[in-house]
């Protein structure tokens, strides 16, 4: 009986020593979870203030000569959100004139699902989102600070017109 009692004495030591143990893996575990939280959004806001700087650079440069293709644009609209029959739809930047719209997907870097996206759901949705461009013939773009050849031509072949960055950017403002 003494045996069995020393024995139950010593297990019951051990799972004390292996309590107090997960107990400080627990609170490892804890800090290690609140780190990662912190690094994804910080990385997070990473992609999304490179997203923000290429967004502003293509709208910074339609503003000041819209023109794609060869054909002038009249109006420039960013961040255009529409929702209505069960769809909801942010577009990057819209060109606008008599005839066409153009709408303009912008990625600080392009990828293969960019394009997917923009010809599959945008180009699909935008015509019920706006029908007030029924009228307009409707043209699509991909604009990318990084775009690879593969992808470019890709694009190219599905009908978008792809914008790049290209030298002579820099505008300065006397102060």
């Amino acid at each position: 009986m003494q045996t069995v009692t020393a024995r139950l004495d010593k297990l019951a030591a051990s799972q004390d020593r292996t309590d107090a143990q997960l107990a400080k893996t627990d609170a490892q575990l804890a800090k290690t979870d609140a780190k990662l939280n912190r690094l994804a959004e910080m990385y997070g806001g990473v992609g999304n203030n490179q997203g923000a700087v290429a967004e502003e650079f293509y709208h910074n440069s339609l503003k000041a000569n819209p023109v794609l293709d060869g054909e002038r644009f009249d109006f420039l609209q960013r961040n255009t959100e529409r929702s209505g029959n069960g769809l909801a739809n942010e577009f990057d930047l819209l060109l606008v004139n008599g005839r066409t719209v153009c709408v303009v997907e912008v990625k600080y870097k392009a990828h293969e699902n960019d394009l997917t996206n923009l010809l599959a759901v945008k180009a699909v949705n935008f015509p019920r989102l706006f029908p007030e461009y029924a009228g307009h013939e409707q043209r699509f773009a991909l604009a990318a600070f990084h775009i690879h050849d593969r992808l470019r031509q890709a694009a190219l072949k599905r009908g978008v017109t792809v914008l790049q960055r290209k030298g002579d950017v820099i505008e300065s403002t006397a102060a």
